[in-house]
């Protein structure tokens, strides 16, 4: 799998290489002094965004490569069609298309304008379909073509779609170009997926995830470095959905602390890969990470008894001083849907309380979540790790006090709460 000649002496058109995954991918194969077309939007710089299609080819040369920035929006066929011109006119040919440019909106359906939908399925989904399309003309005359197309594996399972459906689709639109086109051209083109394992520190993550989501994350250097080995297979090697900790391990990494933004920190797994998540929470209760995603505003109003009293009459019944004086916190659960509302749980003082409304004391974790999984959370039908990583329930505050909760509900549960 060690590539013999890489990418020199290749041309690849990169969208959204201005800034991030993508221009990390550029800069590798510049070290080998290959040709980079850098087709993105961004010419002028942005009040919130680093980088330029200008500041990037300079690193681009800077690294050893030959680049050409063009400015391309990829919803507009005009612009792709006069950026693969160039690139063909510049450098005489395309060998390799990375479909990186991608945008993101995690929000549900209610809360998604169609004006969100309709570029993030312009940009993921048909961006990359008509970009491929325009150049894979180009990539037939190629010695060594590739498609490679950002994007994750086609996992159906329905906790990926439930939070943001939107999102997901244009997602899987780009995944669903790899299998389609692999097949529709196996034998003349390489075409695959690469999918990060964790999330990877870039300026959109930061936008999105606030300040300090990237301790969590992994640099983009790992995704540019899976990309080149995968750049670097021949031609037969396709319609692969690869994830780039498992490209390295094939080609003999060992070390992936060296992609860490800060090593030794847990990391965010990323979106649309199923694996237990077991052994994060461990790592960042070591640490008392807190992850960075602010939970939404959810209804105050308060509700009558029902499950969800009788689910605090349960916790009263079994909390003391002992418990108190192992955790030392104070919780607050923001909670929507059937049964919404805002209860407190305060295990610092006394032998605790537990209740409706607002804590007394200042909580020092939030939790935001729907009503029926908070239910069955604390029936221990759903388990807390299970219910963060999905997405159906969210935390705000010291993720150490968060985890003690989830041992004492755990005793909870023998205690047949």
């Amino acid at each position: 799998f060690v590539p013999e000649t890489g990418t020199a002496g290749c041309t690849l058109f990169i969208t959204g290489a201005s800034r991030g995954i993508g221009k990390a991918i550029a800069l590798k194969a510049a070290r080998d002094g290959a040709n980079i077309v850098i087709a993105a939007k961004t010419a002028e710089p942005h009040p919130k965004l680093p980088g330029t299609i200008y500041t990037a080819a300079q690193e681009v040369e800077a690294a050893g490569g030959k680049a050409l920035p063009c400015i391309v929006d990829i919803r507009d066929e005009t612009q792709i069609g006069e950026a693969v011109q160039k690139a063909v006119d510049t450098f005489g040919g395309i060998d390799i298309l990375v479909n990186n440019a991608s945008a993101i909106n995690l929000t549900g359906t209610l809360e998604t304008p169609m004006k969100k939908v309709d570029l993030m399925l312009g940009i993921n989904l048909r961006g990359t379909y008509l970009t491929s399309k325009l150049v894979i003309p180009h990539l037939l005359k190629s010695a060594s073509p590739h498609i490679l197309n950002l994007s994750p594996p086609l996992n159906l399972n329905p906790v990926w779609f439930k939070n943001h459906t939107a999102y997901t689709m244009a997602k899987y639109g780009m995944s669903m170009c790899v299998l389609g086109m692999a097949e529709e051209f196996r034998g003349q083109i390489a075409v695959n997926a690469l999918w990060p394992k964790t999330a990877i520190q870039t300026a959109a993550m930061e936008m999105l995830g606030g300040e300090g989501v990237g301790k969590q994350c992994r640099t983009a250097d790992i995704m540019a470095d899976a990309a080149y080995a995968v750049l670097s297979r021949p031609k037969d090697y396709t319609g692969h959905f690869l994830v780039d900790e498992d490209v390295l391990k094939e080609t003999g990494v060992q070390d992936f602390e060296q992609y860490a933004v800060q090593p030794g920190h847990p990391l965010l797994p990323d979106f649309f890969l199923d694996e237990a998540p077991e052994t994060l929470v461990e790592k960042m209760e070591q640490h008392g990470a807190t992850p960075a995603f602010k939970p939404p505003s959810s209804s105050t109003t308060p509700s009558s008894s029902g499950p969800i009293e009788s689910t605090f009459d349960a916790i009263r019944g079994v909390i003391n001083e002992d418990v108190v004086k192992f955790t030392q916190g104070v919780y607050q659960f923001d909670l929507s849907g059937e049964h919404g509302g805002v209860w407190f749980l305060d295990l610092k003082s006394g032998s605790g309380s537990a209740g409706q409304g607002q804590p007394s004391a200042k909580a020092d974790v939030v939790m935001t979540m729907d009503s029926n999984d908070f239910s069955k959370m604390f029936a221990g039908q759903l388990k807390p790790t299970m219910a963060f990583m999905s997405g159906k329930l969210r935390i705000k505050g010291d993720m150490t006090l968060a985890i003690k909760l989830e041992k004492l509900m755990s005793r909870m549960g023998k205690a047949k709460l």
